[in-house]
């Protein structure tokens, strides 16, 4: 990358310009799709030996347990893969046998009772390749149905044995029967399932998703489910963070020039640009960056727009990627009317995750 002048009334800081997410315009191959369907950064040291139970919850413990069966029972060759075929693989496969047990674990707590780490330990503990389990949230499932289509899907997804399903939602009653179908399709080809879930919008007690709602809307998959409660304080229940003042728009180009691999863009530019690339592809956007550096934030304009910044935020949140902004603080991003409708759940975990990186952006800004 060749060297750039530094802004006006800025010393040269960097040697090169700051990268810009809307100069991005990535073409993921199918085959990364799912390669990268693995548990986030965040989560890429966790196990079982490093989730720590609450004395005081014996279902914690228990769920540790019961998890730990669980993927050791998932060892030894594919559901369907025992099977003799003919020469090169052609022929029929003998009918395989129906697996002991149920087929899959669903994952019932509250917000901040560790699911997501215990998910993700269950990928880690299971016994086989990465490249024959797959982890990803309910929105990564149904862009990946999207970008492939739900044959190719399917096709690609059967020769697993695990699919992990982060924050399984309910608020689209059409992406949850696209889910539905392609769950049973699975189930089918000998996948065994784990999930946790969102909340459905309205419901009392909205820090847990009832294990009955869940399994009320999979239909004829809810037998293949055993259900795992896990109690806990819902330490996330205590209402949104306070998020930091924005920086001026000087702050924030200066930091950007004086951050190796950081970005800068223009917020309202940038929400234009993601109508451009399929969500599918939001994590490839963030490739290499260290940092995310905005101008000019301002309340999002409508729903569909609303809904991929919430994709963003939550690859951005994954990778542990810093944002330093100008504008409104996060906290302003969405109306009255969104975060009181039926995705109001997504929005307010945005301007969380949004809010934990502004935080993490401080020490960036604060030391140029």
């Amino acid at each position: 990358m060749s060297s750039f002048p530094a802004a006006p009334g800025l010393s040269p800081m960097a040697e090169t310009a700051p990268l810009s997410l809307c100069a991005r315009e990535p073409h993921v191959p199918a085959d990364r799709l799912v390669a990268e369907m693995v548990p986030p950064p965040r989560f890429d040291a966790v196990r079982f030996a490093t989730y720590l139970p609450d004395p005081d919850q014996p279902s914690q413990t228990e769920a540790v347990r019961v998890l730990e069966g669980f993927a050791g029972g998932l060892g030894g060759a594919h559901a369907l893969g025992g099977g003799r075929r003919g020469f090169f693989g052609l022929g029929r496969a003998k009918a395989p046998k129906s697996p002991a047990g149920p087929r899959g674990v669903y994952l019932d707590g509250g917000y901040g009772v560790g699911k997501t780490h215990l998910l993700a330990s269950l990928w880690h503990a299971t016994p086989a390749e990465p490249a024959l389990k797959a982890f990803g949230t309910f929105v990564e499932l149904t862009n990946l149905v999207g970008a492939l289509g739900f044959q190719q899907t399917v096709q690609t997804l059967s020769g697993h044995r695990l699919l992990c399903i982060d924050e399984f939602e309910l608020d689209d009653p059409g992406d949850t029967v696209l889910v539905s179908t392609l769950l049973g399709k699975l189930v089918d080809a000998g996948v065994a399932l784990a999930a946790t879930s969102n909340t459905l919008p309205g419901k009392l007690g909205e820090g847990r998703f009832a294990a009955a709602d869940f399994l009320r809307e999979i239909q004829g998959l809810s037998a293949h489910f055993r259900t795992l409660r896990i109690d806990g304080e819902d330490y996330r229940h205590r209402g949104l963070p306070e998020a930091p003042e924005p920086y001026s728009e000087e702050q924030v180009t200066k930091t950007a020039y004086a951050t190796e691999g950081a970005s800068l863009d223009d917020f309202p530019h940038l929400l234009d640009h993601l109508a451009k690339v399929h969500p599918s592809r939001y994590g490839a956007l963030t490739d290499g960056l260290k940092a995310v550096c905005l101008t000019d934030v301002r309340p999002v304009p409508d729903q569909s727009t609303a809904l991929r910044l919430v994709v963003l935020a939550d690859r951005l949140y994954d990778r542990e990627v810093p944002v330093v902004a100008s504008g409104l603080p996060f906290d302003r991003l969405f109306s009255e009317e969104m975060l009181n409708g039926g995705y109001r759940k997504k929005y307010f975990r945005a301007i969380s995750r949004l809010t934990a990186l502004a935080r993490d952006g401080k020490a960036l800004a604060e030391t140029r």
